[in-house]
């Protein structure tokens, strides 16, 4: 919005000075974004919590989690309607709205966003015990993922530039997807929006997490987005990248506002609306930078708990198919929930989880000069 109201102004003079000038600045209007994205979250925070304690939406604690998840009986859920409120809204006010790779992001937002609520609204309003089924959540994650992949594939001027993906660790080597590249797109964002989805287990694990993989995007996004910085670090320039660089830093600014409020001991948590939608996100933002390695890397957290769950599952099913009886690799799953059970405090887990993301950022940061 000011973007569009602003950037046309750029040459008027008030007092002899240019003011509006900074309104084309990729960096003016990330920083905005971020400082708009965690103010409105602080603000709008309260205001959620209280609706939802009104309304009684609370978290509903499966009987399998260990028992101190117990004390998080009556918290309320729901709390990806702070996140997504604080981000779209900022994105509003300073992103091109005009620009194709930003209106994929609202609608990954919004498609994903509706599905979470949909999900967590027959749970706590209707009080179906398993919300929406898990055969609707996949079925309408592989249509976004369809519907993006298609855009994306046919719409692009740049067919071979698109469907790409970069290899961080050796220079100008690329894998190209051809027609791979819409079922690779659909993986993408049905397994990161999962994945993210079993990573919030604890208090503030999945907001910290979220907002370190989003912080090494945004930093990406900046990169490409900037000609002369993309060319002397021998990396691909992305036109939209910028825009994109604004988007994430309203990403990283919500997150951060959340985390006030969802911090141990929570006063909410983010609920399929924010875990599957904001997973979501992160794949796109990752398959729009042509950066599906870099992010597995930043976001090396989300592999982690995604496959612990895998590994426990398909090997308890091994088990009990050649022994009679199921045997786990780990005492609960996904992975941060066998750590409580090792005796480890759940502030304790869930800062490092913090430490090994932000190394796991910091080193898919690294990779960049490998290339």
């Amino acid at each position: 919005m000011f973007y569009h109201l602003f950037a046309p102004l750029t040459d008027v003079e008030i007092f002899g000075y240019t003011i509006f000038n900074v309104f084309q600045y990729v960096t003016f209007r990330a920083i905005a974004g971020f400082i708009t994205a965690l103010v409105f979250s602080l603000i709008l925070g309260p205001k959620f919590i209280h609706l939802l304690k009104k309304s009684q939406a609370i978290e509903i604690i499966n009987e399998y989690l260990p028992e101190t998840h117990k004390a998080k009986i009556g918290t309320p859920t729901m709390g990806g309607l702070i996140a997504l409120s604080g981000l779209l809204i900022s994105s509003l006010m300073w992103n091109n709205l005009a620009n194709s790779y930003v209106l994929i992001m609202y609608l990954t937002t919004i498609w994903l966003g509706s599905v979470g609520f949909l999900d967590d609204y027959l749970k706590n309003f209707r009080h179906t015990k398993r919300g929406l089924i898990a055969k609707y959540k996949l079925i309408s994650q592989i249509v976004l993922g369809l519907i993006i992949a298609c855009v994306l594939f046919f719409g692009s001027p740049e067919e071979s530039s698109i469907t790409t993906i970069h290899l961080p660790f050796v220079k100008n080597t690329f894998l190209q997807l051809k027609w791979f590249f819409i079922p690779f797109v659909i993986f993408m964002i049905v397994g990161t929006s999962n994945a993210v989805n079993l990573t919030d287990g604890l208090d503030g694990l999945a907001g910290g997490t979220i907002a370190l993989a989003a912080f090494a995007l945004g930093i990406m996004a900046y990169i490409k987005g900037h000609f002369v910085i993309a060319d002397y670090l021998n990396l691909e320039f992305i036109k939209n990248g910028g825009e994109l660089a604004i988007f994430t830093s309203t990403l990283v600014g919500t997150m951060l506002g959340f985390l006030w409020f969802n911090i141990k001991p929570a006063q909410i948590f983010l609920g399929d609306t924010g875990s599957l939608s904001l997973g979501g996100i992160l794949a796109v933002l990752a398959i729009l930078l042509r950066e599906e390695i870099f992010f597995a890397i930043a976001g090396g957290i989300f592999v982690f708990e995604a496959l612990s769950t895998l590994i426990q599952r398909y090997y308890f099913k091994y088990t009990r198919l050649k022994t009679g009886k199921g045997k786990r690799v780990f005492l609960c799953a996904p992975i941060h929930h066998h750590y409580e059970l090792k005796g480890l405090s759940e502030e304790k887990i869930v800062i490092r989880f913090w430490i090994v993301a932000a190394l796991l950022a910091a080193f898919a940061l690294a990779t960049i000069k490998l290339r």
